[in-house]
């Protein structure tokens, strides 16, 4: 089968299929029990089901593994992983797991993508390596879940860098990685005309935002990154990634010089600072799924013009986010409340 047709397919097959699997999902979330209901800072109305992460999951990864060349030869582990992360997150959902026992699981999953061969080679230390590897998951996993606070905004955002992460692969010749992310993106995109209903018919959950998350870590650090290598693969990947690592950074400033603490939910993230003056979750999304598919677009480049474009690409990024936060802690901008 021609690689076009086979990247073809992985986008429309899961796209949808993901109309199946959806409305499967929502009756399980019913007939069981399993909703989010509104209580403190979350503002929905009524009840509404998890499990979209199981959904877009079903829709995705077996296709994937069909169409996507090797794919379960060398990349088993962030599908193995992917899957491990959808049932601690559909615990979490339930029960509320400890954060520490989350972030251990995390650094784990780090731990073991490393050993698979599949982590940062970034040092001349294995250790070193494995560190960065660990802490790259953990934070990566956390920035999605975090990134999920609003209609769409987790599933939006995640689909551009699971299409930045295809579009690296495609360059780079890896078929099995192109198809991987080509099938996220439309299990994604599948999943947005149900989440961003009015009201939202469906969300994510941790179930859906942890394993999206590890996909997305695990994926940057197997990537082709073209010319670059070393250091500068791990600033290109932090681009392709770029909002969800700034979301956590502005909620952790923030919070630290509010004096809350940071393990808590509220309304202070970059979404609901957005939504204040854009108003609807369908323009606060399409702003951030613009923003992120910029800073993707600015990786990608950088991977074909060197060392260089991706320190200076880098560098801006870096102003760019700085002035944002500064913006976004002035008094026109501050959070509306917080549940602690």
């Amino acid at each position: 089968m021609p690689e076009a047709v086979r990247v073809g397919l992985a986008l429309v097959l899961p796209a949808l299929l993901v109309f199946l699997t959806v409305p499967a999902a929502i009756r399980i979330a019913h007939g069981t029990g399993f909703l989010d209901r509104p209580k403190g800072y979350k503002a929905h109305l009524r009840p509404t089901p998890y499990l979209g992460g199981a959904a877009v999951l079903v829709a995705a990864l077996p296709i994937a593994a069909v169409l996507g060349l090797g794919l379960l030869d060398r990349y088993w582990p962030l599908v193995a992983g992917a899957v491990f992360f959808a049932v601690v997150g559909a615990i979490d959902d339930r029960v509320n797991l400890s954060p520490w026992f989350r972030l251990a699981v995390e650094a784990g999953a780090g731990l073991f993508l490393w050993a698979e061969g599949l982590g940062w080679t970034v040092f001349e230390s294995d250790l070193l390596d494995l560190l960065l590897s660990a802490l790259w998951v953990m934070a990566l996993v956390n920035a999605f879940n975090l990134m999920d606070n609003l209609d769409g905004a987790a599933a939006g955002v995640a689909a551009v860098s699971a299409g930045g992460i295809a579009t690296l692969a495609s360059i780079g010749g890896d078929t099995a990685l192109t198809v991987l992310g080509v099938s996220l993106v439309g299990a994604l995109a599948g999943f947005l005309r149900f989440n961003l209903a009015r009201p939202s018919r469906i969300f994510l959950g941790d179930g859906g935002s942890m394993p999206i998350g590890f996909l997305v870590a695990g994926a940057l650090m197997s990537v082709p990154m073209g010319r670059l290598s070393g250091w500068e693969t791990v600033l290109a990947a932090a681009l392709i990634a770029g909002l969800p690592i700034f979301d956590t950074t502005l909620v952790m400033i923030s919070r630290r010089r509010r004096g809350v603490p940071l393990l808590t939910g509220g309304t202070d993230h970059t979404t609901h600072r957005l939504l204040v003056f854009l108003r609807t979750p369908r323009v606060v999304v399409s702003t951030l799924t613009t923003t992120q598919a910029c800073l993707c677009a600015f990786a990608i480049e950088a991977t074909r013009l060197g060392t260089v474009a991706v320190t200076a690409v880098g560098c801006a990024a870096l102003v760019l986010a700085a002035a944002s936060i500064a913006i976004a802690e002035s008094p026109g901008w501050t959070p509306l409340s917080h549940d602690s």
